[in-house]
C-alpha cells in the first residue's frame, strides 16, 4: 500500500475536512485538545466538506477545515506547510474574523460561542516550547479575560517518538501526520484504533481517482519547489556572505597592518627625540591620533 502525504492541504482537507471524516476529525480534535471524558467532543459538523474540484489553487495555504460542535464551539483547522511573512497575524485575523461573524449588528454579544484556531505547522514557529502551544486573552498574572478565542499550534518537527515509543492517540495521530506517506502497512500500534484506520483508507492511493492523484502530486511538487527555492536563497545568501566577509576582512588587514608600521616608526621617532607635532606631522595623523597609537 502506499498513502499520500497528509500535510498538504489538498490531503489533510481531503482525509479531515469531507462528508465521511466525521469520525477522524472527532478524534483527532480530542486527542490534539486533551479532551477527555466527560468532556470529549461527541459530535462534530464539518462546513464546506471536500469537494475534488475545489482544490485545484496552487495557495500557500488556506483554512483547509470549519466545524461545529454539539456545544456550538467553532472550529478552524489549518495545515501549513511552508512559512510565510505575516502568518501569525493571518491565523490571529482569521480566528477574530470567525468569532465577529457569527452575529450580525445589532445582535446580543451572548450568542456569540468559542472560537478555536487549530494549526498543525510541518516547521517550527515558537523554539523550546512543547509540541502543542495554547494561546488565551490572560493579564500580566495568567488570569484568564475569555476563554472565547483560542489559539492552539501543533508544530510537526518536535514529534520525534518512534513506532515503539506511542503512548496515546496524540502521539499515534502525529505518527500518522509525519510518517504515513512512507509507510507501506499500517503500523501495529495504530492499527488497533478505528478512526486511524480510517485515515489509512481515505489516505490510501489505490482508492483515489486519477484526478485526485494528479492534484496531490502537483501540490507537492510545488512544495517542494517552494523549499527549492528557500533553500537556493539561503546558500546564496551564505555564499555572498562569505565572500563579503573575506573582503572586510582583507580592508581590516590591511588597515591594521598600517596601523602597525605607523606605530613602530612612531615609536621610533620618540627613541629619537623628536617631538610630537613634528612625529605626527611626518606620519601624517593628528597628535591626539599619535598619542593613541603610542599607547
Amino acid at each position: 500500500m502506499q498513502f499520500i502525504n497528509p500535510l498538504t492541504d489538498f490531503a489533510f482537507k481531503k482525509i479531515f475536512g469531507s462528508a465521511e471524516s466525521h469520525d477522524i476529525l472527532l478524534s483527532f480534535l480530542n486527542a490534539v485538545l486533551g479532551f477527555e471524558a466527560p468532556y470529549r467532543i461527541k459530535q462534530v459538523r464539518i462546513e464546506d466538506p471536500y469537494l475534488a474540484p475545489q482544490i485545484k489553487g496552487m495557495k500557500d495555504s488556506f483554512v483547509d477545515v470549519r466545524a461545529t460542535d454539539e456545544q456550538g464551539r467553532q472550529f478552524i483547522i489549518e495545515m501549513q506547510v511552508l512559512p510565510v511573512e505575516s502568518f501569525e497575524q493571518r491565523i490571529l485575523y482569521n480566528a477574530c474574523k470567525k468569532y465577529a461573524g457569527q452575529i450580525a449588528k445589532g445582535d446580543d454579544y451572548h450568542l456569540l460561542n468559542d472560537v478555536i484556531a487549530l494549526t498543525i505547522t510541518d516547521f517550527v514557529m515558537f523554539p523550546n516550547t512543547d509540541m502543542v502551544s495554547k494561546f488565551r486573552l490572560r493579564d500580566e498574572t495568567g488570569r484568564d479575560y475569555s476563554e472565547d478565542l483560542e489559539l492552539i499550534f501543533v508544530e510537526l518537527p518536535k514529534f520525534t517518538k518512534t513506532e515503539a515509543e506511542l503512548e496515546n492517540m496524540l502521539d499515534k495521530w502525529m505518527y500518522f501526520m509525519r510518517f504515513a506517506k512512507r509507510l507501506t502497512s499500517i503500523p501495529s500500534p495504530l492499527a488497533n484504533e478505528k478512526t486511524i484506520e480510517h485515515a489509512f483508507a481515505i489516505a490510501n492511493r489505490a482508492q483515489m481517482t486519477q484526478e485526485e492523484l494528479e492534484a496531490q502530486d502537483r501540490r507537492e511538487m510545488y512544495i517542494q519547489d517552494q523549499r527549492g527555492m528557500v533553500q537556493k536563497a539561503l546558500k546564496t545568501g551564505h555564499a555572498q556572505g562569505k565572500e563579503e566577509g573575506k573582503a572586510e576582512g582583507k580592508a581590516e588587514g590591511k588597515e591594521e597592518g598600517r596601523w602597525e608600521e605607523r606605530q613602530a616608526l612612531a615609536r621610533n621617532m620618540v627613541g629619537m627625540g623628536m617631538d610630537e607635532a613634528t612625529i605626527a606631522k611626518v606620519i601624517g595623523v593628528s597628535t591626539e591620533a599619535l598619542r593613541k597609537l603610542l599607547n
